[in-house]
Formats: structure tokens, C-alpha cells, sequence
């Protein structure tokens, strides 16, 4: 159960799980509104096309998570690049066209579409990576990362312990080889993302004003479990950066 700790209570008290566990769960919720939202209806039908327990091929799964401006898209094309693999993000483009839609809606119907969206990719997974290496910008840990730090207030001491089953992943959902985690300092991520100039999302907008919110996001990566994030120092030079990761995919994924 996730659990936080209100302004001045004496202790934790439970929290509404915010994140579905599994496919079945997921179906459940999207159900429920799939009369008011017709897109709703449009996830589940590609959810319900999806097999359950989806295994990869022979070839390594690979995923890049991080925050906005951590150097995801430029690391993820030139890993992609330099091992001849197939590129995959989430949510995947069969149903990203959608975001803006659930963006608006409720935290649960918000963040079942996000999770489904992980359910969805993982049937992509499973036949890309039969093929060729499989590079992913984003999946399940970056869902539940920003759930967890929005669903808890205060600060990383408020969050659910390290060992909390909220950090585990689930066991309907298909497993990459390797999870990265990209970091840069804050004061570089804010310049990085100035110098881009787009237009900030909900969460990335908090990211900037509330840095106990970003606090909570990375310590909520940092936590996960069942895989684990290998945290990368992402501020170097894009080419030391490539160096990094290449070694640690030939460490794990050899």
C-alpha cells in the first residue's frame, strides 16, 4: 500500500493506489469510462489485442529513463544507431496521439492510460526485439516514478520506504535487460531545457517550480527494484556519454 505522511500528522496514514498492478486491472479502469471517453475505448481494444505475459526475442531490451533534459533522445538515437536496433518509446505512437486527451482527465484515468500505454508497448517489444537490439525511451519505471512522487507530499523522507511493493515491477509485464537512468545537475537540466524552447509539459512545469517534486521523482527511480536503474552522469560530452552506456550494455547485456 503507498502510504504518505499529511502536514503535521503523527504518521502515515493509506493512500488509494494510483497505479493499477496489471493488465487485468487496467482493463478494469478503462472500462469504467470508456462510455465518457471513446478514446478510452480505442486503448482498450488495443489492450485486450495484446497476449498476456508477452516474452522478448533473443536480442537485448534496453531503457533509457530520466527527466525531461536529461539527454534521452540524443542518447537513444545514437545507442539505437550504433547497434543497429529498433527504436521504441512510450507512450507508443499507436496511441500517444491521445496524451493531450487523458492529460486532462483524472489522476486514475490519467495514469492508466499512461500504464496501459507500457502493456501495449510491450507487444512491440516482443517482436522487435526477435529481430534486432531494442532501444526504449521510457517505460514502466518513468509511470510509476511521477506517479509516486504525485501521489506523496513533502519530501523524499515521505515517500514509501525503499522496500515498498509499489517500486517492484510488475509480473505481467515484459521485463528489459538493462534500465538506465540518465542524470544531469539541476541548474544544467533548467539551461538545457531554456535553450530548447518548448512548450513545458504539466509535470515538467512542476519539475521546475517545486523541487521537492523533482527530489521525489528521482529518488522514486532510484528506488526501483526488480530491474533496478544503473544510474548514468549524463552532463559530459554526448560522445562520453555514448561511451558510458555502450560499456554498461556490454557488461550487462553480453
Amino acid at each position: 500500500m503507498l502510504r504518505r505522511c499529511a502536514p503535521g500528522s503523527p504518521g502515515p496514514r493509506p493512500m488509494v493506489r494510483a497505479l493499477p498492478p496489471s493488465a487485468s486491472a487496467l482493463r478494469q479502469r478503462l472500462r469504467q469510462c470508456a462510455e465518457r471517453i471513446p478514446e478510452a475505448e480505442a486503448v482498450l481494444d488495443l489492450l485486450e489485442k495484446c497476449p498476456e505475459h508477452q516474452k522478448k526475442g533473443g536480442f537485448p531490451v534496453i531503457v533509457f529513463e530520466g527527466l525531461d533534459a536529461t539527454g534521452k533522445t540524443t542518447v537513444t538515437q545514437a545507442v539505437k544507431d550504433t547497434l543497429n536496433g529498433v527504436l521504441l518509446r512510450s507512450p507508443p505512437a499507436c496511441i500517444s496521439q491521445w496524451r493531450t486527451i487523458f492529460d486532462n482527465e483524472s489522476t486514475p484515468i490519467k495514469r492508466a492510460f499512461y500504464a496501459a500505454g507500457n502493456y501495449i508497448l510491450a507487444s512491440e517489444i516482443a517482436k522487435a526485439s526477435t529481430q534486432a537490439p531494442v532501444i526504449i525511451d521510457r517505460y514502466w519505471h518513468s509511470t510509476a516514478a511521477y506517479t509516486i512522487a504525485t501521489e506523496t507530499s513533502g519530501k523524499v523522507q515521505d515517500l514509501p520506504p525503499a522496500q515498498d511493493e509499489v517500486y517492484q515491477w510488475p509480473e505481467d509485464l515484459l521485463k528489459p535487460d538493462l534500465v538506465l537512468l540518465l542524470t544531469v545537475d539541476p541548474d544544467e537540466r533548467v539551461r538545457r531545457l531554456q535553450h530548447r524552447g518548448l512548450q513545458k509539459t504539466k509535470e515538467e512545469a512542476e519539475l521546475e517550480a517545486n523541487s521537492l517534486f523533482r527530489q521525489r521523482v528521482e529518488e522514486s527511480y532510484r528506488r526501483m527494484v526488480n530491474p533496478a536503474c544503473q544510474e548514468v552522469d549524463a552532463s559530459p560530452s554526448k560522445e562520453e556519454v555514448l561511451k558510458t552506456v555502450l560499456q554498461l550494455i556490454k557488461k550487462h547485456c553480453a
